[in-house]
């Protein structure tokens, strides 16, 4: 089972990008998408059956903002559009898809770069969420949980750590709220689980020569519960050809889905 998450900081400029073409290629099984930036009105046939794989959305009330989607080779039994919480629910960020015992979950986190007003409400939403995770721990069901978190975990996620210290993204209060949904909720980040090498980043500030010089973040995630964890193999970031600000995160796990 091969899953590949992206956020492509809008689907029409990915698209007009290649990123069609190049997920023709990859095959994968599924794959969740993040910052659609997209109303339904406005999809085309093409982002409506892409290279012949199901498309379900998840669009924000605002248009040209937030969204989410999950592309894949099977059908779901069963998609989950609401959250629950309108706060999260009117911008976009939750999308869920069955199949069989397994849950895979498009996640896009809210950012608090803007300022006060939007970090407080970006703490919200990690409240709620923090909740829905600990509750789906105990409904015997398998969760892969894709997306743009809006957080660099360690030290090694981040290019200039010192400097971030008090930035959104990078803050003590975020960072350990992401060690307790590892440590104590007990769920997986799947990529350090395979890969413990630094400079392994997933978006590139368009300030600057971020991207040329590598001076990245790791804010993509694939957070799985313990079982589906423990069956990834092998993982990458593909940085060959560039589609968004954010690079594509794959996964490929010893499961059939």
């Amino acid at each position: 089972m091969k899953i590949i998450s992206v956020n492509l900081n809008g689907i029409r400029s990915a698209w007009k990008k290649g990123f069609l073409e190049w997920l023709s290629k990859e095959e994968a099984d599924i794959t969740c998408l993040q910052e659609i930036r997209i109303q339904e009105d406005q999809l085309t046939d093409e982002m409506l059956n892409p290279a012949g794989l199901n498309s379900h959305y998840r669009y924000a009330l605002k248009k040209g903002y937030a969204g989410v989607g999950v592309f894949s080779q099977k059908k779901p039994d069963s998609v989950i559009r609401e959250f629950g919480r309108p706060e999260i629910d009117d911008e976009g960020r939750f999308l869920q898809a069955d199949f069989g015992k397994l849950s895979i979950v498009s996640l896009y986190l809210p950012s608090g770069s803007s300022g006060d007003v939007r970090q407080q409400f970006k703490y919200g939403v990690m409240g709620f969420f923090e909740k829905w995770l600990e509750e789906r721990r105990q409904d015997g069901r398998e969760y892969i949980i894709c997306g743009d978190w809006n957080i660099a975990h360690k030290q090694i996620d981040i290019k200039n750590w010192r400097g971030n210290q008090k930035n959104s993204g990078f803050l003590p209060e975020e960072r350990q709220w992401m060690t307790k949904v590892f440590d104590d909720l007990g769920y997986v980040d799947v990529f350090r689980k395979l890969n413990s090498e630094e400079e392994q980043y997933t978006w590139w500030s368009n300030r600057g020569q971020a991207w040329a010089k590598n001076v990245g973040w790791r804010i993509d995630y694939q957070v799985a519960s313990p079982g589906i964890a423990s069956k990834a193999h092998s993982t990458s970031i593909f940085k060959n050809q560039r589609f968004s600000d954010h690079a594509p995160l794959i996964v490929e796990y010893n499961e059939e889905i």
